[in-house]
């Protein structure tokens, strides 16, 4: 005989995309530090933004640190982009690991002074 859960198929741990996908909460919180901005060229008036994860979805990056989510001009898929250098060259892996860094230390700093 299965419990009700069992029958429903309740899952005892969150699906990777649950784990990786960008909450609300995060997403305002990017917004207000980035100051509506690229994170990584400044740009204010991009074709378009888009939230990066540093620590990659197909990572289990999480979507509910913001450190690991930074706001970037996109989209991914075009050449010449933030988000496309980030997450297509080299150069850009390096700059995710330094920006991480760079984040988490911010986030210190700022639980430091209040």
């Amino acid at each position: 005989m299965y419990t009700k859960e069992q029958q429903l198929g309740k899952r005892k741990s969150r699906k990777q995309k649950d784990k990786t996908r960008i909450t609300a909460k995060v997403r305002k919180e990017v917004k207000r530090r980035s100051g509506g901005k690229c994170e990584r060229c400044g740009i204010t008036n991009p074709w378009m933004f888009q939230m990066a994860h540093l620590e990659q979805a197909s990572h289990v990056g999480p979507g509910d640190d913001p450190t690991n989510i930074v706001l970037l001009c996109g989209p991914s898929v075009n050449t010449g982009t933030c988000h496309d250098f980030a997450d297509s060259t080299k150069e850009g892996r390096e700059w995710r690991k330094r920006k991480r860094q760079e984040l988490i230390e911010f986030y210190q700093h700022e639980a430091g002074n209040s």
